[in-house]
Formats: structure tokens, sequence, C-alpha cells
């Protein structure tokens, strides 16, 4: 990320001199009302954000600063106003397809078990049945949820539909993972099983993580590097923090740590202003 004035700048991980894993150069996504063409909202402004190849970032801000855009653009779900995408090197054009994408709400369909909503992406590409099922079934033992398979979403409590939704998007193998706010409607114990689950699986694939979050003490917890997002409109990046925490961590016994603690108030110093100003934008909307 370029023009960082807080912290320490430049990706960390793997990836050396190679191509990032994921690239946002100079990102512009600025809205037009159907109503109206005069009207205009500009989410996001100039927006440069590289991921490395197995590293995982976490992005925060103020609620509505664009965080979630950023990430549908890195998925080739909205095409910028501005600027591009680079996929390992190569210019993004349509749907990535080397990304695997978390929801804030999960996908899972409710007609479908949980074993057949892990197993849809293969069945897509064309993985023949019995194959499937039995990439599936590991999937779902390395989860948790072996033995429920034959469950449907309404059956499933709501961290194991989480487990579910984590198991759908990392049978495809994705060499980017996209997730945003996956654990935000989970209850603190549950949030904190499921991000030590997925550091766990993270740690054994290396891939490369954009990871968006309200959570300051998530972000930090999980991350590698930590990227915070002015208050909209036309929010920017105005600080990156690289987090030095030794690997691996459980997430609930690393925040008593005394360099825990330090870097969240360094954070903290410059999100906070960010998060009175977009109240404050709220209020006056309202």
């Amino acid at each position: 990320m370029s023009g960082g004035r807080h912290g320490e700048a430049g990706p960390v991980g793997a990836g050396g001199a190679s191509a990032p894993a994921l690239a946002l150069e100079g990102i512009t996504c600025t809205f037009v009302s159907r109503d109206d063409p005069s009207q205009r909202y500009t989410a996001v402004r100039d927006v440069t954000l590289r991921v490395a190849p197995a590293e995982f970032v976490s992005v925060v801000g103020p609620t509505g600063c664009g965080k979630s855009t950023l990430l549908n653009v890195g998925a080739g779900l909205l095409e910028p106003s501005a600027g591009r995408v680079d996929v390992f090197g190569h210019r993004l054009s349509g749907i990535n397809s080397r990304a695997g994408y978390m929801f804030q709400a999960d996908a899972l369909m409710p007609w479908r078990s949980a074993l057949g909503n892990v197993i849809a992406g293969l069945q897509f590409r064309g993985v023949p049945d019995a194959e499937a099922r039995a990439q599936g079934e590991q999937w779902l033992a390395r989860v948790g949820l072996a033995g429920f398979g034959d469950r449907y979403p309404h059956q499933l409590s709501g961290g194991m539909r989480k487990r579910a939704a984590l198991a759908q998007t990392l049978i495809l193998d994705p060499d980017i993972i996209l997730m945003d706010e996956p654990f935000s409607a989970l209850d603190v114990q549950t949030r904190q099983l499921m991000e030590n689950e997925v550091l766990e699986l993270w740690a054994a694939r290396r891939k490369a993580v954009l990871f968006i979050t309200h959570d300051l003490d998530e972000a930090i917890a999980m991350s590698d590097r930590v990227v915070v997002m002015s208050a909209g409109p036309g929010s920017r990046p105005i600080g990156e923090f690289v987090v030095g925490l030794p690997r691996p961590r459980d997430v609930a016994e690393i925040r008593t740590q005394p360099a825990f603690i330090e870097l969240h108030e360094r954070i903290w110093a410059v999100l906070r202003e960010e998060v009175l100003k977009g109240y404050a934008q709220q209020k006056r909307a309202a």
C-alpha cells in the first residue's frame, strides 16, 4: 500500500519481489443514482492496496468507509470507476476465478444439506459426485462438522453454518481468500473458536487473505498487516501497521500480551478519529 502515514510501510510475508497475489491499484468507486444521475456518491477514492502471496491482511475502518466495496472489486463483482485490479501480476477482467469469497451472511442454500452446500462448487466445476462427496466429507471433518453432512442449514447453529460456509469456500482451494466480516454475528466464544479455526487452516495452506472487519482486536490477532481506512465518502487508506506478533496464535491469549496492547493503542489512535467522523456523518444523515 502506498501513502500510509502511520506505522511501518510495505507488505510482509512471502512473495519477495514477485507480483502480489492481489493488487488494487488506484481504485475509485463512484455510484450514480438511477433516479437522478446528478446524484453521485464516491465510496472509495484512489485506493492502492496490495496483498502478497501467503499474507493475511485485514482492513478496518468506520461504518460506511467502503471496506466491502474494495472486497467486491477484488472479487471482480464490482467494476471500479477508475483504477485496476491485478491478480498475480495479470489484469483482472470479470470474476476473479482465483479467489474464494466468504460473505458476512452465509451463502448456504436452504434446500441443500451441509454436505450438498460444501460440494456445490465442485459439482459446478464438473467434479464427479463420488469424488466431490469424498472431498466434502473431508472438509466437514476439518471444520468440526463430521457427522453433520446430512443436516440442513436451518438445523445448524450459527457457528455450524459458518463452519459449513468456510468449508464451502476452502474446498475449491482458492489462491486468494476474501472474507467480509464473516464472524460478526456470532457470540464471543464461538467467534474466537472460528478465528482460531481460520488461522489453523490458513497456516496449513498459506493462501493470501484479505479480511474485512470492524473488530480491531480481531484484525490484530489474525493478521500480518492491518490497513486503516478513513471515514467516507471518498475513503482512502490512512495508515498501515505490521503485526509482528509470533505465530501460531491463540486469539484469546494473544490479546493479553504487552506487544498486542501497544499495537492496539497505536492503531486505535489513528482509527478513533475516523470512527468519530463516521458517527458524526451518520447523525447528520439521520
